[in-house]
């Protein structure tokens, strides 16, 4: 019997069409022998669709008018397991079944947490990072707090809530200027390079802010590295057991990775099969580093996998100063563009094999929170006692 797996993508963020790629990229890849895809988008305004047609990246040009083709539904669990119900018509009625949950998602409202947060009150078996490691992946403030704590290489940088940049925003100009120019301005929570500008001087520290504050209330502001290189690893695994990748270098025109170097551009890419998502990215492979620096960067990756309580797949990006070279980790996608296949196939796992690790994991994962003890038996009601019900049946009549 076939496992039915819910890919659950889009969502409302600013990386909703990044999530779609992706998504219909593994959905292409799955053993159909061994697996029951069930597509499950949630669109902008965060109603849930399902239907075969959603395995199709056309549909989403013109979404707004095939969506009447597809059935809007909702996650629930059932009495023999979890399905997705209808929400429109008289009478709710299961649409289809399924086993596990397979997130692919991006970014703000999705990623980090919030729907991982849904899938665990439904109780379903879902692929990837569980809640906390979800949100702490999602938030490069705390993320560079654990780093530290953990004695991993991280970049100098100061971070503030908008509101304090409007109370004082001398102080905060203060505070780049210790940091020292250049630096770069980052949304705090947000990832695929959106919102972020590379600042070269004071005069244009303003403008910068003000455009990361469009797209999250906190903001981080790091100290660029100079000569930089930009290398990725993949890590696969859980907190027992984790495995590397081969590691990229990341090419790029200008002075850090741009939203469009990463899922628009692609012609310089040197990577064979790489022409969607991330994977059109402009890479070489294997990373032009010494072998030393792959170790260190190897070894790195698998301690801040662990650290921030990540699962099944994730990319921990890099910057390397070439001259000195001393890296610093940038940030992890824990659930990495493309889930990044392309850094798996050099090392000779398929991307079909990537995605059956990845279901395999959870469904262990599963097993063994399921020995784990949630909930205990307890008479602490029974101290209100027959009065208080009492005083409610009263109010009832």
């Amino acid at each position: 019997m076939k496992i039915k797996v819910g890919v659950i993508f889009g969502g409302e963020t600013v990386e909703h069409e990044v999530s779609i790629i992706s998504a219909v990229q593994a959905m292409e890849h799955m053993n159909k022998d061994k697996y029951e895809i069930v597509p499950i988008y949630i669109s902008k305004d965060r109603y849930w669709y399902t239907g075969k047609m959603l395995m199709e990246i056309d549909v989403y040009q013109d979404f707004e008018e095939l969506k009447k083709y597809a059935k809007r539904v909702v996650l629930t669990k059932g009495k023999d397991g979890f399905c997705l119900q209808n929400t429109t018509g008289l009478f709710r009625r299961n649409i289809a079944d399924i086993d596990i949950a397979f997130p692919i998602v991006h970014g703000n409202n999705a990623e980090d947490g919030t729907l991982q947060g849904y899938l665990d009150s439904v109780g379903i078996p879902y692929v990837g990072s569980r809640v906390i490691g979800s949100a702490l992946g999602q938030d490069k403030v705390i993320m560079k707090q654990i780093f530290k704590n953990c004695g991993l290489p991280i970049v100098d940088y100061v971070w503030f809530f908008d509101n304090e940049y409007a109370d004082d925003c001398e102080a905060i100009f203060d505070k780049v200027k210790h940091l020292g120019y250049p630096v770069i301005v980052k949304p705090a929570t947000l990832g695929s390079s959106v919102g972020i500008t590379y600042v070269k001087d004071e005069k244009s520290l303003a403008s910068a802010i003000e455009e990361a504050m469009t797209y999250d209330t906190k903001i981080i502001v790091e100290k660029a590295v100079q000569n930089l290189v930009e290398v990725n690893c993949s890590v696969l695994g859980n907190y027992i057991n984790q495995e590397t990748s081969a590691i990229e270098e990341v090419t790029s025109d200008d002075e850090f990775l741009t939203y469009k170097d990463k899922y628009i551009g692609g012609s310089k890419s040197k990577t064979k099969g790489a022409s969607k998502g991330m994977a059109s990215a402009s890479r070489i492979i294997p990373a032009r580093i010494s072998k030393e620096l792959e170790e260190k960067i190897k070894k790195t990756s698998k301690e801040a996998f662990v650290a921030l309580n990540l699962g099944g797949v994730c990319r921990i990006d890099y910057l390397i100063d070439k001259k000195t070279n001393k890296y610093y980790i940038n940030e992890p996608n824990t659930i990495p563009g493309s889930l990044s296949f392309y850094l798996w196939e050099p090392v000779g796992k398929k991307y079909e094999d990537l995605l059956d690790e990845m279901i395999t994991l959870c469904i262990k994962d599963y097993k063994n929170r399921a020995r784990k003890t949630y909930s205990f038996e307890s008479n602490i009601l029974s101290n209100y006692g027959i009065k208080g019900a009492k005083g409610l049946k009263g109010k009832l009549k």
